[in-house]
């Protein structure tokens, strides 16, 4: 009996050691991440000039002077109309720019989802031009854009149409990878060809994430149309940079509340949607 009590006793003992060891080599990367985080931004800080105790002083006055002076008056108030017109503009871009980049998403998706068993020079391709538009920020695009087109709503759409082709194909992928692969192991068992795959396999299965992800990147678009309209002089953001320069607080904070009411509303009718969807 006793013989038995000091088997067990020694076969316990190493993986406490190991449970312990494997703690501390956690505990020792936490803080040499920690301590390098914190050593990359004590040089960045030093290197751009800033001054955190300064930085966290400003807060106080920044928020008293935007309280004095983004306040909307009767002559934003008459300027109202037109503000909403361009929101409405800026709205019906992003919903453009989004259905249109969905739809090309999908088509390029199937050549590089692993699911459709596409060649695999074929996948790489398209997994590597996705990439690459997915990693250029749109402000660069409408920048690079601005020396073709000009500053023109045309620019502003195909700019936020690469980023946004970039990132739906990406996400497309992963949902056809997690979603489609049983059933398309199922149909590729009963002998169906490629488009059978697709409309009875993989369309049916991802079709919830992938509208998910649609109108996700509709809220996300109609955010950042807001930014290319500041460098196309388009839609919303051309009225709050007119506004802004030209020190009409207040129309320019009513600028910016109307698109805070149609961000919050535009994201309440998705989560209304996706609850129905999913």
């Amino acid at each position: 009996m006793l013989d038995k009590q000091m088997d067990n006793l020694i076969e316990k003992t190493p993986k406490k050691t190991n449970q312990i060891s494997v703690f501390s080599k956690r505990k020792r990367t936490f803080a040499i991440t920690f301590f390098g985080i914190f050593a990359l931004f004590a040089v960045s800080a030093i290197v751009a000039n800033y001054n955190i105790l300064s930085g966290f002083e400003s807060i106080p006055k920044a928020f008293a002077w935007m309280a004095g002076n983004f306040i909307p008056d009767k002559k934003a108030l008459s300027r109202l109309p037109n503000i909403l017109a361009k929101l409405f503009e800026t709205a019906l871009l992003a919903v453009a720019v989004t259905a249109s980049a969905a739809i090309c998403a999908f088509f390029f998706s199937l050549l590089g989802t692993k699911t459709t068993k596409a060649p695999p020079l074929v996948s790489r391709a398209a997994r590597i031009a996705a990439s690459f538009f997915r990693n250029v920020p749109n402000v660069v695009w409408a920048i690079l854009l601005l020396f073709s087109f000009g500053q023109n709503i045309l620019t502003g759409f195909f700019a936020l149409f690469f980023a946004t082709f970039g990132m739906l194909v990406r996400m497309f992928i992963e949902t056809i990878d997690e979603v489609s692969s049983s059933c398309v192991e199922a149909l590729h068992a009963t002998g169906a060809n490629s488009i059978q795959i697709i409309l009875q396999g993989i369309v049916p299965s991802s079709l919830p994430e992938i509208v998910s992800w649609v109108l996700y990147m509709i809220e996300y678009n109609i955010r950042d149309s807001t930014l290319i309209g500041i460098l196309t002089a388009t839609g919303i953001g051309y009225l709050f940079d007119l506004y802004y320069k030209r020190m009409d607080y207040g129309s320019a904070s009513l600028v910016v509340i109307c698109i805070v009411i149609l961000v919050i509303t535009i994201e309440l009718l998705s989560n209304k949607i996706r609850k129905v969807i999913m």
